[in-house]
């Protein structure tokens, strides 16, 4: 089976550099390595520097100011990917590092469940000692996801809950992939572009497949609850995604908005409205 490796990149580079070394200890590496860079001509130099297989491949991908384009940038990167020959795309964000096992258990997991998309655990790091995160440390220090599945290695656990999609780490067949037609690229910014395609895959009929064992460990940056400096981009992206599918996603972030006096829901109309800008 080829396997190819697809990750978005905007800034971020010592993320890059983790998520490369991390690379070297994995079983069963990807045969083809993908790196869309977006606005961000430094990320081919960083790539460069990684030397032996598997093939990499740098991709630049700008952007028009309206949001980075990151469903797009997914999408070419997945293009690339198949005209590489890929029969399994794994996409993997740039903030997490594979573990040993992430590749071989998703190649395990597509090899019995070819109709569905395969997605694998994330714990989160605290943030770097001294030296930086060591391989043999990193399941220790790390706490998975609590509000998604986390099976045992070797196992699997079947879902109908399309919400919990995340492209932090999942795997998809080509077929599978042709057949979603990738992220919608309306989305641009921060939020809704996972969620979209989650209820792409639901009315496909795609299921979920959560695989234990294809652990992906996410490297500590600062972020804000809720993520004020992403209002807008949460409120342009839920109203496309309600245009989509009648409601609206992100809802926890929305009332935590309205709490703080952010935004307001129209009780007329259900639609989210900016009231003033987060303060600076």
């Amino acid at each position: 089976m080829h396997v190819a490796l697809i990750t978005v990149v905007h800034g971020r580079h010592e993320h890059l550099r983790r998520h490369q070394a991390g690379l070297a200890d994995v079983e069963d590496p990807p045969t083809t390595r993908v790196v869309v860079a977006v606005d961000d001509p430094a990320v081919a130099t960083i790539v460069g520097a990684t030397a032996g297989p598997p093939t990499v491949r740098t991709v630049p991908v700008g952007s028009d100011g309206r949001g980075l384009p990151v469903a797009h940038a997914r999408n070419v990167g997945a293009d690339a990917a198949v005209a590489a020959g890929a029969d399994l795309l794994v996409f993997l964000d740039v903030d997490c590092i594979p573990g040993p096992a992430l590749f071989r258990r998703y190649r395990e997991a597509a090899a019995g469940a070819a109709e569905k998309l395969l997605c694998g655990p994330v714990a989160y790091l605290p943030p770097p000692p001294e030296g930086g995160y060591r391989a043999d440390a990193l399941a220790a220090a790390a706490a998975p996801h609590p509000a998604r599945p986390a099976p045992a290695d070797g196992t699997v656990v079947d879902s109908d809950d399309h919400d919990l999609f995340w492209s932090l780490s999942f795997a998809v067949t080509t077929p599978v992939w042709t057949r979603l037609g990738g992220f919608h690229e309306g989305y641009r910014g921060y939020g809704g572009e996972d969620t979209d395609f989650g209820c792409t895959a639901a009315a496909a009929r795609v299921g979920l497949r959560w695989v234990g064992g294809a652990m992906a460990f996410h490297q500590h940056h600062p972020v804000s609850d809720p993520p004020v400096e992403h209002l807008d981009d949460i409120l342009r992206n839920g109203a496309l995604f309600r245009r989509r599918w009648g409601r609206w996603p992100m809802t926890g972030w929305l009332e935590a908005f309205a709490a703080a006096g952010l935004v307001r829901c129209d009780p007329d109309t259900g639609d989210w409205e900016k009231i003033r800008a987060p303060q600076a």
